[in-house]
């Protein structure tokens, strides 16, 4: 079965400074992975050009077998246009570091306005969707409440069930509990364990939580200058990882 998101080639530069380096990658339908590595390793901007969010330089992406940064036109292809972009990019969701919840808004408008901005359902549907979601995400008893009279964990949780609320198939966890105070790490891990383990969603993940990455990922995939330096099972890439670059990047991280 063909890659639900294949990179090939992929190059990004800021300025002088390269990020991605000729990254190939795959992952597979419904695959859960892992992407670890020193800060400044292109992990972050992996899942920002998958999101359309940095334009990449070179190489191609392409999600469920569509190019995502080209479209066909006749028998070759050219640049996408914003249409192409936003069609392919509905297949994605993405959750930050950051909340980016609007503050002026209850928690339920957070959820059901994206979807009803972008999907166009009627407001009824959009909140029985949110409210849905909402309990998903342990949530259920905060629908009016808003973002500020939240704690960070349920912030980042609201966050999560809106980027579900468009019904991705491909989800994007960027550092998600790398802004929360340490007693607020494991309501949003228990969320995405729950979300690794009882539904189908391809869910790709940077993340310096590793024993969370051992337990939830199908893979893991070590990322060193733009580049995978080293990629497989878990339990293979944290006891027994081929690269001594990987080894003391993972001491250095679990003495930490």
């Amino acid at each position: 079965m063909s890659p639900i998101v294949k990179l090939t080639d992929v190059r990004k530069s800021f300025g002088p400074l390269t990020v991605l380096d000729g990254l190939n990658m795959e992952v597979a339908q419904g695959e859960k992975v892992a992407l670890i590595g020193p800060s400044g390793s292109g992990k972050s901007t992996v899942l920002r050009t998958i999101m359309t969010l940095e334009r990449i330089n070179g190489g191609e992406i392409e999600i469920d077998g569509e190019p995502l940064w080209h479209m066909k036109k006749g028998d070759r292809l050219v640049p996408a246009n914003e249409a192409h972009l936003r069609k392919v990019r509905s297949k994605v969701g993405m959750v930050f570091q950051q909340f980016n919840l609007f503050p002026h808004w209850t928690v339920v408008k957070n959820v059901m306005n994206p979807v009803r901005s972008v999907l166009g359902l009627p407001a009824k549907e959009a909140r029985a969707r949110a409210e849905e979601l909402l309990a998903l995400v342990g949530l259920k008893d905060k629908h009016h409440e808003y973002p500020g009279r939240l704690s960070g964990g349920q912030q980042q949780r609201v966050a999560i069930a809106r980027a579900l609320a468009l019904r991705p198939r491909i989800m994007l966890f960027d550092e998600v509990t790398s802004a929360l105070d340490p007693e607020l790490v494991g309501e949003v891990l228990n969320v995405l364990r729950m979300l690794a383990h009882e539904h189908d969603l391809t869910m790709i993940m940077v993340t310096h939580q590793m024993g969370f990455a051992r337990e939830i990922a199908d893979r893991v995939l070590f990322f060193e200058n733009g580049r995978i330096a080293e990629a497989g099972k878990p339990e293979k890439v944290f006891t027994r990882p081929d690269s001594e670059r990987t080894r003391a990047f993972l001491n250095a991280v679990l003495q930490g």
